[in-house]
């Protein structure tokens, strides 16, 4: 019998922003896949309790750190199978509140940080002829929904994956891009302590009614890395409850009358 190809056995896979929310679920979706997990993310206490194969400390918002962290582990271990870029952060603002230092903040950890950290990766996996990158972006590159600075950064990510899969992809290396809609994480939990009613106003825009769960972005993240998306690179991939393909509350409100 053949082995699936959605099985990741015997395979390395480096997943930054490990010890979040998303990141808790890719852990857990590889491991089941069988493969082995390197963690990385700013505090080693966000990494306690999670079986990895190997840690990396370093924050994202400090590019040269980022670099030199990954470039370290590289000339030790070389480079991963597959690398799922999904550490970043935003606070959630609207243009009125942007300034230059917001600006440059949001860029610094989900744009700048992210090159830093797989650059070098992927020159060692064109040097070796294969290998496999997922950007975790946002139905934010795809849309305004605010979060502007964050939106410009995660439609960079877009931008750079398409530059890895066109330019390197003669190397055997494919690059590809999932963009959530909101994910029920614990990020949230503060936000609806403060106000209990905030999904009244959220959930409506969903087709499917919902949040998407982070285990739902790992599965993609899966997928994408294992020889079953062996032909695909370039794309994009949103894993949103359906909140890009069209906007149900104006159905609802103007059609409906509801």
């Amino acid at each position: 019998m053949s082995p699936s190809p959605f099985r990741l056995d015997g395979k390395t896979v480096l997943i930054s922003g490990a010890g979040g929310g998303i990141g808790q679920s890719l852990v857990a979706a590889f491991r089941a896949a069988g493969a082995s997990v390197v963690g990385a993310d700013r505090d080693a206490a966000m990494l306690q309790d999670r079986e990895l194969s190997a840690r990396l400390l370093f924050d994202q918002a400090d590019a040269k750190a980022t670099r030199a962290a990954v470039m370290d582990y590289l000339a030790t271990h070389g480079a991963p199978d597959a690398v799922i870029s999904n550490a970043g952060f935003t606070r959630a603002e609207h243009l009125d509140q942007l300034d230059d230092d917001v600006w440059a903040a949001e860029l610094a950890i989900n744009l700048n940080g992210a090159y830093a950290m797989t650059d070098p990766i992927v020159s060692a996996m064109a040097a070796r002829g294969s290998g496999s990158l997922v950007f975790i972006s946002s139905v934010n590159a795809l849309g305004h929904y605010g979060n502007p600075a964050y939106s410009a950064a995660k439609a960079g990510l877009i931008a750079y994956a398409r530059a890895i899969a066109v330019e390197r992809g003669g190397q055997g290396v494919r690059a590809n891009v999932i963009c959530p809609g909101s994910v029920r994480t614990p990020a949230w939990d503060h936000r609806l302590e403060a106000d209990p009613t905030l999904l009244d106003n959220v959930l409506p825009h969903y087709p499917l009614g919902r949040m998407v769960l982070p285990v739902e972005v790992a599965n993609a993240a899966v997928f994408y890395s294992s020889v079953a998306a062996s032909g695909i690179t370039g794309t994009v991939l949103p894993v949103d409850a359906g909140l890009t393909a069209g906007n149900l509350r104006f159905v609802d409100e103007v059609l409906r009358g509801k």
